[in-house]
């Protein structure tokens, strides 16, 4: 039976083993995409569509403002939160109509 210092040797070779094979793999599949990238003619849309964290357009459309504060002509749709300038007043006072 091993002891627990030549266990702990082995696993490190072989750590060391998976490291360098992970390297070279690694290296060769950036050496095929490179080349099929420039053998295609691929662009970064291509291989990942829209950017990570980027927003599809929108497929709606705008809304209309419903209210208009009379005094700096600011707007608000209604939705979301109020604006300051409506806040805790009665909205059909700046209701447009």
């Amino acid at each position: 039976m091993n002891s627990l210092q030549e266990l702990l040797k082995q696993r490190e070779e072989l750590e060391a083993r998976i490291r360098q094979a992970r390297q070279e793999q690694t290296a060769e599949a950036i050496a095929t995409c490179r080349r099929l990238i420039g053998e295609y003619d691929l662009t970064e849309q291509d291989l990942f569509g829209t950017r990570r964290g980027a927003k599809a357009a929108s497929t709606g459309s705008k809304v209309a403002p419903k209210y208009r504060n009379n005094e700096t002509g600011e707007t608000w749709t209604g939705r979301g939160k109020p604006p300051r300038w409506i806040q805790d007043k009665n909205r059909e006072d700046f209701l447009i109509k």
